[in-house]
């Protein structure tokens, strides 16, 4: 724990901008080293989630084009909710528990996957249990929530020195 006065807003925003980012670097990630195999993919994990909850297909498969292409609009909605969300928790965290920053994020990275992807999302059958899913999906994924939560640590970290400077200077 640390003793220093946090400024919560900062660190929220600081972590939204981040998560927003990060989401972006994710997204790019999956592209050179895809998780799952196209027939997984046709319904994806959060499409697959929201379905589980009773939301239709029609709606989880909402797509808008963009250069041509049909993108699925309700996952990137998921996506960065999630990658926001986690982002916001770490920034606030890191100042209460400065151990969820080892290795600059990544460590904290690697729990979050481990978390969702071998515990809470095989659980709900969401994907396959852990020894089902294919070798490429879990470097992809761990490698790519190592480097999703390495870019929050820097992005919220620069931002909120940023937005607190003039606090620090008077305190």
């Amino acid at each position: 724990m640390t003793n220093k006065k946090v400024n919560l807003t900062a660190a929220l925003i600081a972590g939204g901008v981040a998560g927003i980012v990060s989401g972006l670097v994710k997204l790019g990630w999956e592209n050179v080293l895809p998780p799952r195999t196209p027939q997984r993919d046709a319904t994806n994990p959060p499409q697959q989630l929201l379905q589980q909850v009773g939301v239709p297909a029609n709606v989880t498969h909402a797509t808008y084009t963009y250069s041509g292409q049909q993108l699925p609009f309700v996952s990137y909605l998921v996506h960065f909710g999630f990658s926001t969300s986690f982002a916001m928790l770490y920034s606030v965290g890191e100042h209460y528990v400065p151990v969820i920053r080892a290795g600059q994020g990544t460590a904290f990275g690697l729990f979050i996957w481990g978390a969702f992807h071998h515990a809470i999302m095989p659980a709900l059958h969401t994907i396959p249990r852990v020894k089902d899913q294919p070798l490429e999906e879990h470097i992809s994924e761990g490698l790519g929530h190592m480097t999703w939560m390495w870019t929050n640590d820097l992005i919220s970290n620069q931002i909120y020195q940023q937005l607190t400077k003039n606090q620090n200077k008077t305190e």
